[in-house]
């Protein structure tokens, strides 16, 4: 079988905003874009290649839920914060580490998680 086969390759979000989602995603992480046209953007956050694409009917709970690794929870809380994400669930522990929810302008659930607390320790 190939090492191919069945792999993740493209990870694509609906929103209702595009602007709002992509200006938001721009200052928190960093990622670049690339629009087709007014309704679609490829993004690039170096690693990962994916799309959004604009419906004004998209849900805004049930869409794809990409999370994304930080070393520092706080850190990344404070500034998903200042740029005005909704947070759906506040900072939790669960096997192996922390993380938190958060809707993005646009409609966009997205989660945050760390392998370490707040001191710095990992979480075993």
């Amino acid at each position: 079988m190939s090492t191919t086969a069945h792999r993740i390759d493209y990870l694509e979000f609906a929103t209702r905003d595009l602007v709002a989602a992509k200006t938001f995603l721009a200052a928190a992480f960093a990622w670049t874009f690339t629009d087709y046209g007014p309704d679609y953007a490829a993004f690039n956050d170096g690693r990962l290649k994916g799309g959004i694409r604009i419906d004004p009917d998209a849900p805004l709970t049930t869409n794809a839920r990409a999370i994304f690794f930080a070393e520092n929870l706080e850190n990344s809380l404070a500034q998903i914060q200042t740029l005005g994400a909704a947070i759906t669930a506040a900072p939790y522990e669960f096997p192996g580490g922390r993380r938190f929810e958060f809707t993005a302008p646009g409609g966009l659930a997205l989660a945050v998680w760390s392998d370490r607390r707040i001191d710095g320790s990992k979480i075993a």
